[in-house]
């Protein structure tokens, strides 16, 4: 029989790993207070929302997830969720990947018209066998699981499209690239993170970047450790 994807996932990391690192992390001291990180401005309010999960005693996974919401529904936040920066069609594209501590994980790309692609990307890793589901499948399921569809692009975000399509202003990375990215330890001492994204300004439509590939914008592994890359 052979391994699933999702097996494979949580397999790797101790295929990687030297001896000595997997003995000093079994005798590692137990450190079970809850911690939340996150990347960029916008991290502040996500951590406010994933600490009062924490706070009491509930899951990083939950914590994660409610984080990453945070900037998803922000229109401010515009290299996230409702409100982010168009691709150069003018449409807004979203992709956001979450892992637990057990190494399970679930991932979308290229979804759009879904406020929340952090939550949808869980009920990928809660209710399907797959780790990954893009595009229009990906939007599909979300409405399938309850997701409502709605036009993400602002009026100022839209306003900004039009300034840059007339001018062909090309930015840099480092002017579009405030992606979220949280990690959480809770109570039991058990780790999750999670990561969303509208990903670059005025990127060529269909484009997917890191954020939501496993082992490239995230990785936990529960006796390891947990990295946002992103």
């Amino acid at each position: 029989m052979g391994m699933n994807r999702r097996d494979f996932i949580k397999t790797s990391a101790v295929g990687i790993t030297t001896p000595s690192v997997l003995l000093s992390s079994q005798e590692k001291i137990n450190m079970n207070n809850p911690l939340v990180l996150s990347t960029w401005e916008h991290g502040i309010s996500a951590n406010d929302d994933a600490w009062k999960i924490l706070n009491n005693g509930g899951s990083a996974l939950d914590a994660v997830e409610a984080g990453a919401k945070v900037p998803e529904a922000d229109p401010e936040a515009s290299s996230v969720g409702f409100g982010g920066l168009p691709d150069e069609q003018g449409k807004v594209t979203l992709d956001a990947c979450i892992m637990d501590h057990t190494g399970n994980c679930g991932s979308v790309a290229f979804i759009q018209n879904i406020k929340h692609p952090i939550s949808v990307a869980r009920k990928v890793m809660e209710d399907t066998k797959h780790v990954m589901l893009a595009g229009e499948g990906a939007k599909q399921f979300a409405v399938s699981k309850g997701f409502e569809e709605m036009d993400l692009l602002t009026d100022g975000s839209r306003k900004q499209w039009k300034v840059w399509k007339k001018k062909q202003f090309k930015q840099t990375p480092h002017d579009t690239h405030d992606t979220i990215s949280l990690l959480a330890q809770d109570s039991k001492g058990n780790l999750s993170g999670a990561c969303t994204t509208s990903g670059w300004a005025y990127k060529l439509h269909g484009r997917v970047g890191d954020s939501p590939i496993i082992g490239a914008g995230l990785f936990v592994d529960n006796e390891i450790g947990c990295a946002a890359a992103t």
